[in-house]
């Protein structure tokens, strides 16, 4: 009875949009957006949501759906609401011809967040139902179907790999920042563990997590996190699941700079696990399809573990060198340019440019050029928040700052009769700029 007031008050509370919540980002195509209200129904989910997706340029049919799930609280909560405007996020979707999602989750501060994180609360049930629902408003009613390639930060995670575990089938692949599912009794909270399923086994998974969230660093306030996904990883990896391990040496919660990881991870994964046409299951990997990198090299520190806990899988030695990196320092090599900008437009002083982002190391910033001579640079200073800088900014969880920037300059006007004199390069976040065109 009482939780039945509890979530009546809660459903009350949240029936229309408030703030924090009650201006997210605009959307028009490419750009489509479903919202539902709070449910007080048992089963269905608390607390209001919308899914926000993006599509790819030029795609007959789509080939899955690559979701990027925020944490819990408010904050976190509402920079989901900027997930799917992510320019280095959505070089990784077009790339494999999958649609982008970000759900947002309108949960109070101070509210449970296991009311959504826990997919059986109806938010497992709400996005699939926001699949059908945006597929038959962009003309991809493929989205229904569609394979899922699933980030998840903190509750994010908690989310992505609780829907790993009930829905091992349609999971490409899985990366969980900060969070495990739930798959053990918790001492004192009346949550049910999730079943570790034989296809879950199957599914390329990567946990990382900062080192300061109990790893070297003990007695913080996430010191938890790194037990939990100990103990995640040894259920999985006793049952030679495709699982591996990567410790943040920078960070605490925050995600950092695991993008520059997580991005060519899920290249390397969907390339071997999306079906080469649509309408066809997920492609099986084994063991023998990656490779196996030392658990020494995780926990630096020598181990008495017996195989398989003393070592994990990756997709590829491409991979294996990144991940080494990464777990050094987090600053993954990238000698490769990003993509130069197309459509630059000058009207009156107004300059504007499209871009697509370096699939290895995003974009930075942008240098406008008059006659070769470069007049400014977009944004002058990148903000270095969490992680490199990056040209939108970067929030706690992952997602562009807000107010989402354009991609525009005000500059000196053509003369009468000239053509436009301006040219913008693209600046990755390694310092490589994008050829002359």
């Amino acid at each position: 009875m009482l939780r039945s007031l509890i979530l009546a008050f809660i459903c009350t509370t949240l029936s229309a949009q408030q703030p924090p919540y009650n201006e997210p980002p605009n959307v028009e195509p490419p750009y489509y957006r479903v919202r539902y209200e709070a449910s007080t129904k048992k089963g269905e989910c608390v607390f209001p949501v919308s899914h926000t997706l993006w599509l790819p340029p030029a795609v007959e049919k789509l080939r899955g759906v690559i979701v990027h799930q925020h944490g819990c609280g408010e904050g976190s909560c509402r920079s989901g609401q900027t997930g799917a405007f992510d320019l280095h996020w959505q070089a990784l979707a077009a790339a494999h011809q999958c649609a982008l999602l970000a759900p947002s989750y309108e949960q109070p501060q101070d509210a449970d967040c296991q009311m959504w994180c826990d997919p059986r609360n109806g938010s497992g049930a709400t996005f699939e139902r926001a699949l059908i629902e945006l597929g038959n408003e962009c003309g991809h009613p493929e989205l229904a179907t569609a394979p899922w390639a699933l980030w998840g930060h903190s509750g994010g995670g908690h989310w992505a790999g609780g829907m790993l575990l009930l829905h091992p089938e349609r999971v490409a692949a899985v990366w969980l920042r900060s969070g495990v599912p739930t798959f053990q009794p918790i001492d004192g909270r009346a949550i049910e563990p999730h079943q570790i399923s034989a296809g879950s086994l199957r599914v390329p998974i990567m946990c990382n997590f900062g080192t300061k969230e109990g790893f070297t660093v003990k007695g913080s306030r996430f010191s938890g996190v790194w037990p939990s996904n100990e103990k995640f990883f040894k259920a999985m990896r006793r049952q030679n699941a495709l699982i591996a391990i990567a410790a943040d040496p920078l960070t605490s919660h925050e995600c950092g700079n695991q993008r520059y990881l997580a991005i060519p991870w899920f290249d390397a994964c969907l390339k071997r696990r999306l079906p080469q046409q649509p309408d066809q299951p997920l492609r099986n990997l084994d063991l023998a399809s990656g490779t196996t990198v030392p658990w020494q090299q995780v926990s630096q520190q020598q181990t008495s573990l017996a195989p398989p806990l003393d070592s994990i899988w990756l997709p590829s030695e491409t991979i294996a060198r990144a991940w080494k990196q990464y777990i050094d320092d987090t600053q993954i090599i990238d000698s490769s340019p990003p993509p130069a900008p197309t459509n630059l437009t000058l009207v009156g002083d107004q300059l504007t440019w499209q871009a697509t982002a370096d699939l290895q190391s995003g974009i930075a910033q942008f240098l406008v050029q008059r006659d070769g001579v470069i007049i400014a640079t977009i944004p002058e200073k990148p903000k270095r928040s969490f992680g490199r800088p990056l040209f939108q900014g970067l929030q706690y969880s992952d997602t562009p700052s807000m107010p989402l920037v354009k991609m525009s300059c005000t500059v000196p006007p053509a003369a009468a009769g000239q053509s436009n004199p301006y040219q913008v390069l693209a600046v990755n976040t390694m310092g490589m700029i994008s050829q002359q065109q």
